[in-house]
């Protein structure tokens, strides 16, 4: 445990992060009235993502003595995003059903309005039981890409 003991404080505080953030969309109307709004602006989530992971290998780095190679990097920024998947199912429920639970009606209503997808579409799609399985695997992904680059500017050789 005591391995891993660095990815799992920075994944509990990326987790803490994804809360903030959902209580800052909805704070801004993302999740109801500039609903139409919500997918651009929520990619800039991004940010402070990429802070986190930034400040995650950098104290990897630390703890690793000071040296890091890129694939130390990147496996730690990995075990972090296996980390937030994990978790990633309690955020969505906390999200939809207490943080905002009127985000589902909200974005089917805007879907079929916009004529971008059927009620059926829109209901299979935009539900707890698909947004968990979109953000475990959204996790894995993004966290495996932001990892592979942010090891790149956090390594560091034995000189």
């Amino acid at each position: 445990m005591k391995k891993i003991a660095i990815e799992l404080k920075w994944g509990i505080i990326f987790f803490a992060i994804i809360l903030l953030w959902t209580v800052f969309e909805k704070s801004i109307g993302l999740h109801d009235e500039r609903i139409d709004k919500h997918y651009i602006l929520t990619n800039f989530f991004a940010i402070p993502a990429i802070i986190v992971y930034v400040l995650a290998l950098l104290d990897k780095r630390k703890w690793l003595g000071g040296t890091m190679t890129w694939s130390q990097g990147f496996l730690s920024g990995l075990v972090i995003a296996v980390i937030v998947s994990l978790l990633s199912p309690i955020g969505q429920y906390l999200t939809h059903a207490y943080l905002s639970p009127e985000y589902f009606p909200n974005v089917i209503a805007l879907s079929v309005e916009q004529g971008k997808l059927t009620q059926e579409q829109a209901e299979a799609y935009f539900n707890l039981n698909s947004y968990i399985k979109q953000s475990m695997i959204g996790a894995i992904m993004m966290g495996a890409i932001t990892s592979a680059i942010v090891a790149i500017f956090t390594r560091k050789n034995q000189t």
